[in-house]
């Protein structure tokens, strides 16, 4: 698939894929984008002392990166497994592009970009001390045979039903819940109706929540 940089409104970058006329981030803003769904809405609501993270999907790295920014805002008195799932892994030459740490005051965060990055495929590294990163090459529907510890935060973060709309259906999210540890939290800038009721059929407790800026609504969803 044929993708280019473009600037998003809030002066962050993100990919477009032409063939799909679709964006890997929100051109409202793909930084304030995460930040809102996965951080405040996801991240910042778990008290677990060890946090198992699932994203589906790896995309730009960007939500990786809002978390390890947010760990190390906190006390880092607890642990985070992140495991993060990619069909289509970006290329050596977007990473340079797309430059994210430069979206961050720490001087770190240029090495830590390169490291999540960097690392193995299928390997588990710790990035920094306290946060460990598996990235998964692999089509999402092969999530039933990934070995993962049960999950207590998911990052939903497909592409949008008009262009991969089976990414939304049942199937997977049953794969995804059958992951998941009871009151663990699914995130997700969607908040289709269709999903909304696939979820409470799975036996999650759903509720609309403010969505990032330039759309009215997303979903949380709390396993019961």
């Amino acid at each position: 698939m044929k993708r280019e940089i473009k600037t998003t409104n809030d002066g962050s970058k993100t990919l477009f894929i032409n063939d799909l006329n679709e964006n890997y981030h929100s051109h409202h803003g793909a930084l304030q984008e995460a930040e809102h769904v996965f951080i405040k809405n996801g991240l910042n609501l778990i008290n677990d002392y060890e946090i198992n993270i699932l994203e589906l999907g790896f995309g730009t790295g960007l939500n990786v990166l809002v978390t390890i920014n947010e760990y190390l805002k906190t006390d880092k008195n607890h642990i985070i497994n992140y495991f993060s799932l990619e069909k289509y892994p970006i290329n050596e030459s977007e990473i340079k592009d797309l430059a994210y740490f430069d979206l961050f005051d720490n001087p770190e965060f240029k090495n830590i970009y390169q490291k999540i990055h960097q690392s193995d495929w299928g390997k588990s590294v710790e990035i920094i001390n306290g946060f460990n990163l598996k990235k998964i090459e692999c089509d999402f529907f092969n999530l039933k045979d990934i070995e993962l510890p049960k999950i207590n935060l998911v990052y939903y973060d497909c592409f949008g039903a008009r262009v991969q709309p089976d990414l939304w259906e049942k199937p997977l999210f049953e794969m995804v819940s059958d992951k998941m540890n009871i009151n663990g939290l699914l995130t997700t800038y969607s908040s289709k109706g269709s999903v909304r009721r696939i979820l409470q059929e799975l036996n999650f407790k759903v509720e609309k929540k403010q969505g990032p800026p330039g759309k009215r609504e997303m979903i949380n969803a709390v396993k019961l």
